[in-house]
């Protein structure tokens, strides 16, 4: 089985990663379209040439690795935004296709600790939105997964017909050695993590208004759509 786990930045999608990863039977990868979207795009992301100089950037070379059948099962983590214009579909053909969600007002705090300056390019719930339009697939919020781990990692292993496996709840501190070279900038607080964190507080407040009111309805429609208990 081939999962494709889409989702914007800082939506508990390296977690997830490590999750899958824990399982002996489950390969990983991490954003294997990166290089190639700041090839095509000319964005100035942090650690730019050092990604650039890791990955295949030309996006037809990338879409045949992520092609290639597993030797059992992979999980794939994507980045929505990453499948700019241009970028080719075809090789999601015959996958399961997964979209991690997160209240926007948490992802717009996550993400400004990073970087300074944030478009809704950047938290990508337009394009999650047009890509399950156009894919399909299980919707699982993670405000959801940290509220209840278990409960909710065995429903989704159900819904894929994958058989539960504990692994999937724990993981060794200080990453994967799939992670990408961008790790070093973004994944600092997952490595040093074994699980999956508990519930968050109160949504945050005041940051970047413009942002949240044009993401809202692209996560209100996904959330609706979201596995429950």
């Amino acid at each position: 089985m081939k999962i494709l786990a889409w989702s914007g930045p800082r939506n508990l999608s390296t977690a997830m990663m490590y999750s899958f990863g824990n399982r002996p039977d489950t390969e990983v990868m991490d954003e294997p379209f990166y290089a190639a979207y700041l090839a095509a795009t000319g964005l100035d992301h942090p650690m730019r040439d050092r990604i650039l100089a890791s990955q295949p950037t030309d996006p037809a070379e990338v879409a045949e690795i992520c092609a290639r059948p597993p030797a059992q099962h992979s999980y794939q983590k994507h980045m929505a935004h990453h499948m700019a214009a241009g970028m080719p579909l075809d090789w999601t053909e015959g996958a399961v296709h997964l979209h991690l969600i997160r209240h926007p007002a948490r992802v717009i705090a996550s993400y400004g600790v990073k970087r300074d300056e944030i478009t809704e390019d950047d938290i990508a719930f337009a394009a999650q939105a047009a890509l399950y339009d156009r894919l399909g697939g299980l919707v699982l919020d993670t405000a959801d997964l940290r509220a209840a781990p278990e409960a909710m990692l065995r429903r989704l292993c159900a819904e894929l017909g994958l058989p539960w496996d504990a692994a999937m709840l724990r993981w060794p501190a200080g990453g994967h050695a799939a992670d990408g070279v961008w790790a070093a900038h973004w994944y600092g607080a997952v490595h040093q993590s074994t699980g999956f964190a508990g519930v968050e507080g109160p949504l945050p407040h005041g940051t970047r208004d413009d942002l949240l009111r044009a993401a809202l309805p692209y996560y209100d429609g996904l959330k609706a759509r979201s596995l429950t208990l």
